[in-house]
């Protein structure tokens, strides 16, 4: 605390010792015992302790099995982590309570000058020295004897200013441990947030490889289907071409035939066509020609050899598989599932 930097805002010196002295709980005066907290802020030892347990409700004294506990400062919002002991393991501020004592006594000699205390409007010599209760506004002894609240009920001043000064002090320390409380939600709440992103991710790399495995699969037993496939196809295929080769042979063979069976046909004279000792020798060849005449014995292809429908492939259930992919019921839907199924069997 910087008391001489206080002291230098203000025109009046006492003035402003008198703001620094002021506690941020309970608005007065620092009443003995001062404690000084960590960040170096000060409070009253009894307002440190109502906020103490009002952020901790469990703990019940330096003899509860409750280790410790812990509190945000008021002023800074600083947290304060305290023992066993509570607030009276806090070190206490000699310095301030020295201060407060030399403060009171120059206050005490000095004497009170007209203005000091709040006077009466109606009757400028009277001080406002009590409490009208009934209109709720503080008023002086000459307006409750003759003046507008002789009717109404009053009471004194300090002891109405006591009174609110108490429940201010209790509502602000309900405050500051309401703003506690909220503040570790939402500590917590950033930690669920930060954790729900980080199981979103594995969840998210674990579905990928997931996926990943099964293209790979598929992938893989596409090639296999192809290639079987490819090996039917250059079967079918060499043996087509055998055939082929082999009918061409018998093609030749047999145009060969025809020419010479032509130019036989061609022959007049009748000995040497049948003695083949013409220019052809037909005779010869008639009994080739006539088998060739027969056809070929060559093997054939049967009906439908080419189509390749034996290696069609259904994918429907596949397809009705891929959309039904989903995540895993929770254990919760599987046990409750198996009991209705059990009930079900029963």
């Amino acid at each position: 605390m910087d008391l001489q930097a206080g002291i230098l805002q203000d025109g009046s010196p006492m003035e402003s010792l008198e703001k620094q002295l002021i506690c941020p709980i309970c608005l007065e005066m620092f009443s003995k015992p001062v404690v000084i907290l960590p960040c170096q802020h000060n409070l009253c030892r009894k307002c440190a302790n109502d906020v103490f347990q009002a952020a901790n409700p469990y703990w019940q004294s330096r003899g509860s099995l409750i280790s410790g506990g812990r509190f945000r400062c008021p002023s800074c919002r600083h947290e304060v982590l305290l023992d066993r002991h509570g607030v009276y393991g806090l070190q206490r501020n000699l310095l301030v309570e020295n201060i407060i004592d030399i403060y009171k006594q120059e206050c005490s000699s000095r004497p009170l000058k007209k203005g000091e205390h709040p006077m009466c409007e109606e009757h400028e010599d009277e001080r406002i020295n009590i409490y009208c209760v009934t209109c709720e506004v503080p008023t002086c002894s000459m307006c409750k004897v003759f003046g507008a609240h002789k009717d109404c009920e009053v009471a004194p001043l300090q002891t109405v200013f006591q009174g609110q000064k108490t429940e201010l002090n209790n509502c602000i320390s309900m405050l500051v441990a309401g703003n506690d409380r909220i503040q570790t939600i939402i500590s917590q709440l950033e930690d669920s947030c930060q954790s729900t992103e980080e199981n979103s991710e594995a969840a998210k790399r674990e579905l990928c490889a997931r996926f990943d495995a099964l293209a790979a699969l598929l992938e893989e037993k596409k090639a296999e289907l192809l290639q079987r496939i490819s090996q039917e196809q250059a079967d079918k295929t060499a043996f087509i071409q055998s055939l082929i080769c082999q009918y061409k042979e018998q093609l030749e063979k047999s145009s060969r035939l025809v020419e010479t069976a032509i130019q036989a046909a061609e022959e007049t004279g009748g000995a040497a066509f049948l003695m083949g000792t013409g220019t052809h020798t037909a005779v010869l060849s008639l009994p080739r020609i006539v088998e060739a005449s027969k056809g070929g014995r060559l093997d054939k292809i049967e009906q439908g050899y080419e189509s390749m429908d034996a290696f069609s492939v259904s994918l429907d259930h596949l397809t009705e598989a891929v959309h039904a992919l989903d995540f895993d019921p929770a254990e919760e839907d599987e046990e409750y599932f198996d009991g209705e199924e059990e009930e079900m069997e029963e």
